[in-house]
């Protein structure tokens, strides 16, 4: 009978064992670049369950840079890092090589944290809401085209982000550094 869980099994210990040894003299990273990616394992995950991950690593980060870090009383934003409401985003790598950060709608928060993983590499950009406005709520609409109102999106490849989100990123060290000049919000 097959068990779950953990392995108990001496011999079955050994086995396994062995076959992780085994295991780089078989995947070919060309064919699976996230094979051994501390990430991999969220990209299987439903769509849904990836934002909720990805709200979680934001606020686990956030939380060991010595942020304040608690979840938002509305349904507007995520959470409030230091007295700023944050709306969370998250991406994993696509096989194209772009990130796509979606459902992106125009609510009340202050910045939106993207987050990007790929196999070995993380992204961030802290997006100011206003900024946001003048180049993607009601500019890329991503149900209904570019007239869409509701939702939005980001999409670009990794290598090469929008010039104008520059200022905001891609390191999550640029992420910090914004968070700590904001100093405290009113939230």
């Amino acid at each position: 009978m097959p068990s779950s869980g953990p392995i108990t099994d001496q011999d079955v210990q050994l086995l396994a064992g062995t076959a992780a040894t085994l295991q780089s003299d078989y995947l070919d990273p060309s064919e699976d670049p996230w094979a051994g990616s501390p990430f991999a394992w969220i990209r299987p995950r439903p769509s849904r369950q990836r934002g909720a991950i990805g709200e979680r690593l934001v606020a686990g980060w956030c939380a060991a840079k010595d942020f304040d870090v608690v979840r938002s009383h509305s349904s507007d934003a995520d959470r409030v890092i230091n007295g700023h409401r944050i709306e969370v985003k998250f991406s994993t790598l696509w096989a194209s090589g772009v990130y796509k950060f979606q459902q992106i709608r125009n609510q009340q928060y202050d910045y939106l944290f993207c987050l990007g993983v790929s196999p070995f590499d993380a992204h961030a950009w802290l997006l100011p809401k206003s900024t946001l406005l003048q180049h993607v709520i009601g500019h890329t609409g991503q149900h209904t085209g570019s007239t869409g109102q509701d939702t939005a999106w980001i999409s670009f490849m990794a290598t090469s982000p929008h010039a104008w989100m520059a200022p905001y990123g891609p390191r999550l060290a640029d992420v910090a550094r914004i968070l700590n000049s904001l100093g405290r919000g009113p939230s």
